[in-house]
């Protein structure tokens, strides 16, 4: 017999403070790769969302249940090889450890840019129930990808499509984790 090696296909967090164009990126990223997409704001129980309204930031606890949805959808795409693209701002290790723990291999995208630009994309951001006086509270709380993350960071500057390109070939095969099958 013959061994097979098959690629499964990728697990990717959109990450980033509220502004930087996570869902933007995600669905792009997401139609590239044929992947199914998912918005982390459909996952906020609806006493996270008034909160965030009323213009105060979550804490940990409010955010726990949140990550652990997040992490059993990223671990049911993962479970049925589908793969998937999710936005999460997965501001601390610890949150990206409980993402993680759902789906050890999930590769995170930190979109990163100046905090004058994200307040500026902020201002002109219509329809959304983050307001952008909530944005220091999110840089303060940010805590960068570390080495021995999976993932990359992208600076915003590019536009989206260049991300979504970019995202595209640091996921590259080599980077995919593989299923080996006799």
């Amino acid at each position: 017999m013959a061994l097979s090696v098959e690629i499964q296909r990728p697990i990717v967090v959109v990450m980033g403070v509220s502004g930087v164009g996570k869902t933007t990126v995600a669905r792009l990223l997401a139609e590239r790769l044929d992947l199914p997409y998912a918005e982390a704001d459909d996952f906020h129980p609806p006493a996270n969302i008034a909160k965030m309204t009323a213009g105060v930031p979550l804490d940990d606890e409010d955010r726990r249940p949140w990550l652990r949805a997040l992490a059993d959808w990223l671990g049911d795409r993962a479970q049925d090889g589908t793969g998937g693209v999710v936005t999460c701002s997965a501001l601390k290790r610890q949150y990206r450890d409980i993402l993680r723990a759902g789906c050890p291999d999930a590769f995170f995208l930190h979109l990163s840019g100046g905090h004058a630009l994200i307040e500026d994309r902020l201002a002109h951001r219509t329809g959304h129930f983050m307001p952008s006086s909530l944005l220091d509270s999110q840089y303060a709380t940010l805590e960068p990808l570390q080495p021995d993350e999976h993932g990359t960071v992208l600076d915003v500057a590019h536009t989206p499509a260049q991300l979504a390109e970019l995202a595209a070939a640091a996921l590259g095969p080599t980077r995919a984790p593989y299923r080996r099958s006799l």
